[in-house]
């Protein structure tokens, strides 16, 4: 008998971007060769890992780069040595402005580019005023590594048919890169909104936020049940947990709240 084939590692690294894209790419580069020694292949760094300040709408449209520009092709690099994915935030130069996207990359390139949908116009953050946002029809869903991997990016968070629509289109498996602005109880926000996707829509999730001084830390990887796999606090680093497809299967036949609703996500 053939021994058991080990569980997928999923890593969510905790890092502290700044204006500074050369030196940015530079540790987005190191920290993901950290987790790939640790075992991790599916990798998931915060939203704007390639750029962020405290005045996106300033600092942001001139470090915008294309798909093809140097920081994904830092992303396809690493992803083609520790044969990975590779999922993290950058800010994308698009037509008429530019878009908060996240990338999904492997050996071959980019996978999968999901352009934020809710723009953080909360806390006093106004995103929509230099975002362009993305299409609301996408389902951003990428089939890799043996699982069904769902995109969503921060403030998408707090909107939760939009964990439930990528559930519908068949991911088992959902990745936050986050940039969770800091301030009172966002800490307490952050942690139990992952949970409480995780624990409705019986997934397992990795939320890789960005550490202070921009965001909250606090990275987690939570399983379908809502339970913590692996956490940060406020520091830089990486949480590493397993991604268990028979857990899945095991907490959706205990708790069928997927099969027993009466109410569909157009």
């Amino acid at each position: 008998m053939s021994a058991a084939q080990p569980l997928l590692l999923a890593a969510a690294v905790q890092l502290a971007p700044t204006v500074d894209v050369d030196a940015n790419r530079a540790a987005a580069a190191a920290w993901i060769d950290r987790a790939a020694g640790r075992g991790a292949r599916l990798i998931v760094l915060p939203e704007y890992a390639q750029h962020c300040s405290n005045d996106l709408a300033t600092t942001a449209p001139a470090a915008a780069e294309d798909l093809d520009g140097p920081f994904v092709a830092m992303l396809a690099e690493r992803a083609a040595a520790h044969d990975a994915l590779i999922v993290a935030g950058l800010v994308e130069r698009v037509d008429g402005g530019v878009s908060n996207t996240v990338v999904a990359v492997d050996a071959s390139g980019v996978r999968e580019a999901y352009r934020k949908v809710h723009l953080y116009d909360a806390f006093g953050s106004r995103e929509s005023d230099w975002l362009t946002p993305g299409d609301v029809a996408q389902t951003p869903v990428v089939e890799a590594l043996g699982m069904r991997i769902g995109i969503e990016t921060c403030y998408d968070l707090r909107f939760p048919e939009t964990t439930r629509r990528l559930v519908d289109a068949g991911a088992d498996v959902i990745v936050i890169p986050a940039e969770w602005v800091r301030g009172p109880q966002k800490e307490r926000h952050w942690t139990t909104l992952v949970t409480a996707r995780a624990i409705e829509s019986t997934v397992h999730i990795v939320a890789a936020d960005q550490a202070p001084p921009l965001g909250v830390g606090c990275s987690l990887i939570v399983d379908p049940m809502g339970i913590p796999l692996a956490a940060l606090g406020d520091g830089e680093g990486i949480a590493i947990a397993p991604i268990d497809p028979a857990l899945t299967a095991a907490t959706r036949e205990r708790n069928p709240s997927l099969a027993n609703r009466r109410y569909r996500i157009a």
